[in-house]
């Protein structure tokens, strides 16, 4: 982690993130599978995976990944990411792998307490931040919710 706390995630390309010394490389279900990229890049360096379905969670868990992405909870037009999994697909993911769980799509200042509720560890979210008045104060704002729910 750098000065800041903030990990930085390289996607898709574990050779780039090597050659910018990223933290880490976040990996989609058509790139690299989690063993090649971690022969790249060597174990202390983090793989995170997108999902979309408890078996494939499964298998980024057995794979060897840091933690799965899994989504899109909500319809979502920033990126054609699937069919919606909605709040209970959320819930058997968490139920299915002990790794953190990053929710993601059509996560909003609105729902974001249910997503939490429902076992996600984090969340990433581009349209609600990009889409405000005050993307700062809007993305400050959800941080500080995150940090009260996941302490509590």
């Amino acid at each position: 982690m750098r000065r800041s706390g903030a990990a930085f995630i390289v996607n898709d390309h574990p050779d780039i993130a090597m050659a910018v010394d990223a933290d880490g490389v976040h990996l989609g279900q058509d790139d690299l599978p989690v063993e090649v990229a971690r022969k790249l890049m060597g174990g202390s360096r983090i793989i995170g995976v997108s999902t979309h379905s408890v078996e494939q969670a499964r298998a980024a868990q057995s794979a060897g990944a840091d933690y799965i992405g899994f989504g899109p909870i909500f319809m979502t037009r920033t990126k054609d990411a699937g069919p919606r999994q909605g709040i209970e697909g959320l819930r058997q993911v968490r139920k299915a792998v002990t790794l953190p769980v990053i929710a993601i799509g059509g996560i909003n200042s609105g729902n974001l307490d249910e997503v939490l509720r429902a076992g996600a560890d984090g969340v990433a979210v581009i349209s609600a931040i990009l889409a405000a008045p005050d993307p700062y104060e809007t993305a400050r704002g959800m941080v500080d919710r995150i940090q009260r729910m996941l302490v509590s």
